[in-house]
């Protein structure tokens, strides 16, 4: 697991951080030395979730607050929330995350066809997530195709690549060296408008899990060294 190096001192949020991916992300910065903090509509279940991370690492490496409170403490916030839950949270954190980068790991899926790509009238998540936040918010898309399964074994190198979309080249950087830190490999995949494709594979990857009886299925790019 890469170390967060000169990066450790920076309070990176989660918010709907008690769900698997979410948690997962958490446990992966935490152990990399991160001041994480996990944010949800509730302040019980975070602070339950962090303890969680906290016993199993054996010390406090996460605290848990509201998903309002979480964006306005953080330095970088991370939204893992359900597609359903993505617009009402964005309205309630809009404020706190002015000035700040946005990852947005959110994937459209429209249940209970979770396996097939559905498009949102916005193209992307991602996408509607810059145009409600407005310009002073710099959003990228992120970890969409990384499997909760993997993450929260922190010993356990994961073989699938982080494909980064954004407008902002430096917020794309802080994204890929949260991969780094998590033990991932981050590839800069271009503007925030080829989130679409990036988001579109999740459900590809949940048909392969079904189709072939496996669990985390990721995507790998080669002819990268």
């Amino acid at each position: 697991m890469t170390t967060a190096g000169n990066q450790q001192l920076k309070r990176i949020a989660i918010l709907g951080g008690t769900g698997d991916e979410g948690s997962g992300l958490a446990h992966r910065w935490a152990y990399a030395g991160y001041n994480v903090i996990i944010g949800s509509r509730s302040a019980e279940k975070a602070q339950e979730a962090a303890a969680r991370l906290n016993a199993a690492l054996g010390r406090e490496a996460a605290r848990g607050i509201t998903n309002a409170d979480a964006a306005r403490e953080a330095d970088i916030v991370v939204l893992t929330v359900p597609y359903s839950a993505h617009r009402a949270t964005l309205e309630s954190v809009r404020e706190g995350l002015q000035g700040k980068i946005l990852i947005d790991v959110t994937v459209p899926l429209q249940p209970p066809s979770v396996a097939t790509v559905f498009l949102p009238e916005g193209r992307s998540a991602s996408e509607e997530a810059q145009v409600l936040l407005g310009e002073g918010v710099r959003v990228v898309a992120a970890f969409q195709n990384v499997s909760s399964v993997h993450l929260k074994d922190v010993t356990h190198a994961v073989a699938c690549d982080v494909l980064v979309c954004g407008d902002d080249s430096d917020a794309k950087k802080e994204a890929i060296a949260l991969a780094e830190a998590a033990a991932l490999r981050g590839l800069d995949a271009g503007p925030l408008a080829n989130a679409v494709a990036v988001e579109a594979l999740t459900p590809v990857l949940i048909s392969i899990n079904k189709r072939y009886k496996v669990r985390g299925a990721g995507i790998r790019i080669t002819g990268i060294e």
